[in-house]
């Protein structure tokens, strides 16, 4: 990557103004991501209370928030394959598919800590 000349202050700025872009496009293009937005604007609070000390909160709401980080970086994925080329393609597909497979796994781990922490 070549050097953008941002330090400092300057360069924190840029990123977080890259972050905030990244995060509306997969709002507006995302529809996977805008419900699971929804799933952690409801979970979110509800974690922080049902957590009965920082450990459990700690798990419920990283849990909540790494499944809309998976689903950005599988969109991402899913948007350079498709930008190099639409053609049907076994590499394409296995990367679409293994991130898909990411996503899915954080599901799991989404489930799996909610049910360890509150049931048992």
């Amino acid at each position: 990557m070549a050097y953008s000349g941002n330090t400092g202050m300057r360069r924190i700025i840029k990123a977080t103004i890259y972050s905030w872009q990244g995060m509306r496009a997969a709002y507006l293009h995302e529809e996977a991501f805008r419900q699971e937005l929804l799933l952690a604007v409801i979970l979110l609070p509800i974690g922080f209370f049902l957590g009965d000390n920082g450990v459990e909160k700690a798990l419920l709401i990283g849990s909540v928030i790494l499944l809309p980080l998976v689903e950005i970086l599988n969109s991402a994925l899913e948007a350079v394959v498709d930008r190099f080329g639409e053609e049907l393609h076994e590499l394409s597909g296995r990367a679409k598919d293994m991130g898909s497979a990411a996503v899915f796994l954080a599901i799991v781990n989404l489930v799996a800590v909610w049910v360890l922490v509150l049931f048992f």
